[in-house]
């Protein structure tokens, strides 16, 4: 059994809602609503759409008095904790803090005056709420773009200790830092050297990443090196698609380095010559099918016998293609036969059962738990 050797690096814990982020805690998955925040009946189907998908936390962009006050019935609605983006305006902060929102997501430095901030902590602090200090390239203040020329991992780092240093003046100390930028090398540069200035968790992403295909390549280079290190405690990766997706990213991503598990883990062949069935069109019909699973399981599906045995031996579920008849495995055992030609059917079969076997163990357990 190959042992994941990444060491997370130490972070202060803080809370957003009912989800820790930092010391010990699970890397959690957010995204963000792209919906009109004033059409309270269309961005609160999008958030559920993402906590089906497994979000951990999502974001509501609140530009406005307006959008504060639909921020408020949007609370109402759903139970994942929410972080409210504001820029500027003060008072926003100060309305969404007591609807309800778990985090704000501000710049200090934009809030305007120290006054001002103090009141945003304030009322910070006396609805147990956290912060995000998110700092972008595309955005650096003008005295650092004048200093650095362009966007640098310093000039990041550098941005970000102001605001971190307005808010440890204040004695506020629930609060998480992002450095995102577009290029891929200057993210991974701001985010090594700010983890090690600070012991605030970090939250991850490549911001405007781009399109679904370039957006996620680019996303799981950075993150992927950056959690490799050991540096990240929450993360976003930044799609220009439907937020959805982004959830289901990131938890590739996390999968794919052993730091998360959310639903199946699929291990299937690229396909080739040998292949006894159309892999490509049996996985495609597996992931629409089982995309509502949650439940961790690894399911191998492979098209020959060269490498299906060896792969079906460490699933929960393996299939070794053969004609007419491929062969299962299961928790690394060979068990029966089954049709080819009724793949999809039979291993959807197998994975819904497989998954009311595993909860059914797991209540037991918790009952055997609560017991003792």
């Amino acid at each position: 059994m190959i042992v994941n050797p990444i060491k997370r690096r130490p972070t202060r814990k803080i809370r957003v809602g009912s989800v820790y982020v930092g010391g010990d805690a699970p890397i959690s998955v957010q995204s963000m609503t792209n919906t009109e925040t004033c059409d309270v009946d269309a961005t609160v189907a999008q958030i559920q759409r993402c906590v089906q998908a497994g979000a951990d936390i999502m974001r509501v962009s609140v530009p406005s008095m307006d959008a504060a006050r639909a921020f408020a019935e949007i609370r109402k609605q759903v139970d994942v904790p929410l972080v409210a983006d504001i820029h500027f305006d003060y008072k926003i902060a100060l309305a969404v803090a007591d609807y309800g929102v778990d985090c704000l997501r501000i710049n200090p430095g934009n809030i305007g005056s120290e006054q001002k901030i103090r009141e945003v902590v304030a009322a910070a602090k006396h609805n147990d709420i956290s912060m995000r200090i998110g700092v972008n390239a595309g955005s650096l203040e003008k005295d650092l773009q004048k200093k650095y020329g362009e966007p640098t991992g310093e000039a990041l780092l550098e941005s970000a200790l102001r605001h971190i240093d307005i808010l440890d003046r204040l004695n506020f100390h629930e609060f998480k830092v992002s450095v995102k930028a577009s290029n891929v090398f200057l993210t991974l540069d701001a985010y090594r050297l700010l983890s090690k200035q600070i012991d605030n968790p970090l939250h991850l992403g490549v911001t405007e990443a781009g399109i679904y295909r370039t957006g996620t390549v680019k996303s799981a280079i950075a993150l992927g090196g950056l959690l490799l290190d050991g540096i990240g405690d929450t993360m976003r990766i930044s799609l220009a698609a439907e937020p959805e997706e982004e959830i289901k990213i990131g938890f590739d991503i996390l999968k794919s380095l052993t730091l998360r598990s959310n639903g199946i883990n699929f291990i299937a062949c690229p396909s080739c010559s040998r292949q006894e069935f159309n892999v490509i069109k049996v996985m495609q019909s597996l992931e629409e099918r089982l995309e509502d699973i949650r439940t961790p399981m690894d399911v191998s599906v492979i098209g020959c016998k060269v490498n299906g045995p060896g792969e079906a031996k460490e699933a929960d579920i393996g299939v070794v293609g053969a004609s007419p008849r491929s062969l299962v495995y299961r928790n690394g055992d060979k068990s029966h036969l089954i049709d080819t030609d009724q793949l999809v059917d039979e291993i959807e079969t197998m994975v819904r059962q497989r998954v009311k076997e595993l909860e059914k163990a797991k209540s037991k357990e918790i009952i055997r738990s609560s017991s003792s």
